[in-house]
């Protein structure tokens, strides 16, 4: 079941990242997008001090809603709730990735420190951030994994 959930969770991935592409384009962050930001204040310690945007804000509640939607035919627990948001959380990180590698205007050899304005610290080749994601997504997937 694990394994199904992981191929489920690059498929959807792969389709949000190929989605952005087509709403960003080039100017990723919604850089160019017609939508409010934030772009000073304590909350952007929240988010790495990258602006937070009316898009992110309103595509995040979309897909942590749609994550959710297995709540409406089985009952709620602790382990499933580790699931549904290791699923979500490793469904953000992956696009995240795949944004850059499918979009033609970065692809791999941009996808360094330097080159992307909103991935600020980099631990090794990625953003630090990608490192805390994989933990807390192994750690709840692991938790929920007796869920299904």
């Amino acid at each position: 079941m694990i394994a199904g959930l992981l191929v489920f969770m690059v498929f959807m991935s792969v389709i949000l990242a190929l989605w952005e592409i087509q709403i960003e384009g080039k100017d990723g962050w919604a850089g160019n997008l017609p939508c409010w930001r934030i772009e000073k204040g304590w909350i952007l310690k929240l988010t790495n001090g990258r602006p937070i945007t009316g898009y992110h804000f309103f595509m995040t509640l979309f897909l942590i809603a749609m994550v959710h939607l297995p709540l409406f035919f089985v009952p709620w627990s602790w382990r499933l709730e580790c699931l549904l948001i290791g699923f979500y959380v490793g469904m953000v990180f992956l696009e995240d990735f795949l944004w850059f590698i499918l979009n033609p205007h970065y692809g791999i050899k941009n996808f360094r420190k330097g080159k992307i304005w909103w991935h600020k610290r980099w631990w090794g080749p990625v953003p630090d951030l990608y490192w805390i994601l994989i933990a807390i997504i192994v750690v709840l997937i692991y938790f929920g994994r007796t869920a299904i």
